[in-house]
């Protein structure tokens, strides 16, 4: 009976805490502030350890804090940059609540403290993009940029509680009309390159194919004068060859010469001959020897 009596008071009491809500979870993702009239209680002001914890009812509130890694995206923005090129640039931060005290008496609420971020950004972005020239800015010197951005933010954070875990600038482009007037630019120089290209080559084409014509020339000028030689000498021992037949054999002499005529006379097919068959040109038609036909009596 003493028993039951202790194990209902146990159940009441229980009831009672959780009902008044003198109970309460801490998740692992946050941390929680007990403050009583607004401030920390003593010793047990902030619990960063998972589980149920306790608070008096009434007098003690709680206040979560997340303790995840949060992001904060910045909005599109333009820079001048040190050149005096404008740039459209647009950046992020990650960042912790590292001091839960600290950042709920300086900003209080996520909300407050992303306006108070975004603020600081902004302004750590323009101070150090305008110290730089666009072609850091873009290529040359972009991480330690982001470096110098990233540790300036970190600095004003801090007096939030808050710790920069990364920033980084997401992009960081030439405005519309200045990159489609850069485009152009940059289309009319590459024509004109390849214009000057085409013209270069031309003007090798016009080298190399003078060049092969002079040499061509010079080979068949070349090959004709050793052929008119060869042809000169051909021609020379041909004449002493008929020199040598006519002094040793007239006779055959002139009968090659007959079959010569012959073959200049007829070697065309429409060549009509009119002539009588005692003609000395036909002599060798009608005798083997040449000798004309006796005379008719």
């Amino acid at each position: 009976m003493r028993s039951s009596s202790i194990l209902l008071a146990i159940a009441a009491l229980a009831a009672f805490l959780v009902g008044s809500g003198a109970l309460f979870q801490v998740s692992q993702t946050e941390q929680a502030l007990v403050l009583r009239f607004g401030a920390p209680v003593a010793g047990r002001g902030l619990i960063t350890e998972p589980g149920l914890h306790f608070k008096i009812p009434l007098i003690e509130t709680v206040v979560r804090i997340d303790k995840r890694i949060l992001d904060l995206e910045s909005p599109k923005q333009e820079v001048i940059a040190a050149d005096n090129q404008r740039i459209d640039v647009d950046a992020f931060v990650r960042y912790r609540i590292v001091d839960a005290l600290k950042f709920y008496q300086a900003a209080g609420s996520i909300r407050a403290a992303n306006n108070f971020l975004a603020s600081i950004l902004n302004s750590s972005v323009r101070r150090v993009l305008g110290e730089a020239t666009q072609t850091q800015i873009v290529r040359d010197e972009r991480a330690a940029l982001m470096g110098k951005i990233k540790d300036q933010v970190n600095n004003e954070s801090m007096n939030y509680g808050i710790a920069i875990i990364d920033a980084r600038l997401r992009r960081a482009d030439l405005p519309r009309e200045i990159s489609e007037k850069v485009f152009s630019r940059m289309q009319s120089e590459r024509k004109r390159e390849a214009n000057e290209y085409r013209a270069q080559g031309n003007e090798q084409y016009q080298k190399i194919t003078s060049r092969a014509d002079r040499d061509a020339t010079v080979i068949k000028a070349e090959a004709q004068q050793q052929a008119d030689t060869i042809r000169g000498a051909g021609d020379g021992e041909r004449n002493q060859v008929f020199a040598e037949v006519y002094g040793k054999d007239p006779d055959f002499f002139a009968f090659y010469r007959s079959m010569q005529a012959y073959e200049q006379a007829m070697k065309r097919g429409d060549t009509n001959l009119l002539m009588t068959p005692d003609s000395d040109f036909m002599r060798y038609f009608n005798d083997a020897a040449g000798k004309a036909p006796p005379a008719a009596r």
